[in-house]
C-alpha cells in the first residue's frame, strides 16, 4: 500500500497518527501553532506537514517550553513540510532555552531544602542566607532561585533566540546580602 503524500488527512486522521486529541488540534489551530483547510463539505483537513509540526509541539511542551515560545520558533519555519536544516536551527535555538531551564532546575533541587529568598524566614538558615529579608528590595519571589532566569522579548534579530536573558548576576544578589554581613562584623567589633 503506498501513502499519497499530497493528501489532506481529515482532523480524525491527524489525531489518530499524532497520539493528541481532536479538541487538541482544534486549540493549536486556534492558537496559530498549525494551519488547516476547510474543505466545499466544511470539513477540516490538514496537510500530513502538520504531523511533524504537533510532534515538535508535544516534544517542545514535555521539556517545559510554553506554547508562546514555541508559536514564536514555528513561526519563523516554513509552513510545510520541516527540513533538517530548519529542525537544527530550531534545536539549536531550544538548546539555549532548555540550557537555562536545566540550570534553573538544578539551583531548585540543589536549593529546596534551604533559604531561596522567598522572605518567609521560617529555616534556620534564612538569617544567614536573606537575614532581614535584604533580598525583598532586590525583587519579588524566591530571589536566589530566579537568578539568571527571567525573560523579555529581544530586539536583536542577529539572536538565535530573540529573547535576551535580564541578567542579574548572583554576584549583584550576594552584595546584598554583603552588604549585611559587614554591618554584623562590624557589630562584633
Amino acid at each position: 500500500m503506498t501513502v499519497d503524500k499530497t493528501r489532506p488527512l481529515s482532523v480524525g486522521a491527524i489525531a489518530q497518527r499524532s497520539g493528541v486529541a481532536v479538541s487538541t488540534i482544534h486549540f493549536y489551530e486556534a492558537k496559530g501553532l498549525i494551519k488547516g483547510e476547510r474543505t466545499a463539505g466544511n470539513q477540516r483537513r490538514y496537510p500530513r506537514s502538520v504531523l511533524r509540526r504537533i510532534a515538535i509541539i508535544r516534544t517542545a511542551q514535555y521539556v517545559g517550553l510554553s506554547l508562546s515560545e514555541l508559536k514564536d520558533f514555528l513561526d519563523r519555519i516554513p509552513e510545510g513540510p520541516v527540513t533538517s536544516t530548519d529542525w537544527r536551527r530550531l534545536s539549536a535555538e531550544w538548546s539555549t532555552l532548555l540550557n537555562e531551564r536545566i540550570a534553573s532546575l538544578m539551583r531548585l533541587r540543589d536549593r529546596l531544602e534551604t533559604c531561596i529568598g522567598c522572605g518567609c524566614m521560617s529555616l534556620t538558615d534564612c538569617p544567614l542566607r536573606n537575614p532581614e529579608d535584604r533580598l525583598g528590595a532586590v525583587g519579588s519571589g524566591p530571589q536566589l532561585l530566579l537568578v539568571n532566569f527571567a525573560r523579555e522579548p529581544r530586539d536583536d534579530e542577529d539572536s538565535p533566540v530573540h529573547f535576551r536573558t535580564k541578567r542579574r548576576s548572583l554576584a549583584a544578589v550576594k552584595s546584598t546580602l554583603d552588604v549585611n554581613q559587614d554591618t554584623k562584623g562590624n557589630d562584633d567589633s
